[in-house]
């Protein structure tokens, strides 16, 4: 549930949703390809897929609680999303780095549950949305967690190696990832 803190005690948003959503950053919302790093392998400037920033807006305008879950260093992702202005549009944000972890290691998306305050129970309201099979289907698979494949970059490969790299949904772009959510949103109600 949303929850927001009002004096003294917690008001339920009437507005939340009941799916949350959980969001990989390259290739999903910033164009890998156009990174420029520092000297450290800090991504200091990177391109916004088109579509991406729309996607996020929308969904958390919407209600959904977004989590960024997403292998690299925690300022990559603070200075490219940002730069972008989406950085306040997540509730949460769990770095491979902080983790000591990559996807699809459960740890991932356990930490982003926790810091969430979700129980493996909810893992069916959840849905995972990135862009590699191996690392982000695989582990929302993995967890029971519905997997959407965002299909944009031709950098990754397209086809599932086995079942467990095989997404529930695939997506081309960013923005049809709204009625997609909307729709499983539905479902839950």
């Amino acid at each position: 549930m949303n929850k927001r803190v009002t004096n003294d005690h917690i008001a339920v948003d009437p507005n939340a949703k009941k799916l949350i959503v959980f969001l990989d950053c390259g290739d999903t919302i910033i164009d890998e390809s156009t990174e420029i790093r520092d000297d450290y392998d800090v991504v200091i400037k990177a391109d916004i897929i088109p579509g991406a920033d729309i996607m996020v807006k929308t969904l958390a305008e919407r209600g959904y609680i977004l989590a960024l879950v997403a292998d690299g260093r925690a300022q990559s992702f603070k200075n490219m999303l940002t730069d972008h202005g989406l950085y306040d549009y997540f509730t949460t944000m769990v770095y491979s780095e902080a983790v000591k972890a990559a996807k699809p290691h459960p740890r991932m998306f356990k930490a982003a549950m926790g810091a969430l305050e979700l129980t493996e129970q909810d893992c069916s309201r959840i849905v995972m949305v990135g862009n590699n099979l191996s690392r982000d289907i695989k582990g929302a698979n993995e967890m029971g967690i519905t997997s959407i494949f965002l299909s944009w970059t031709p950098r990754y490969p397209k086809l599932h190696e086995d079942e467990s790299q095989k997404p529930d949904y695939t997506i081309s772009n960013p923005v049809e990832l709204i009625d997609l959510v909307e729709k499983l949103n539905a479902q839950l109600a």
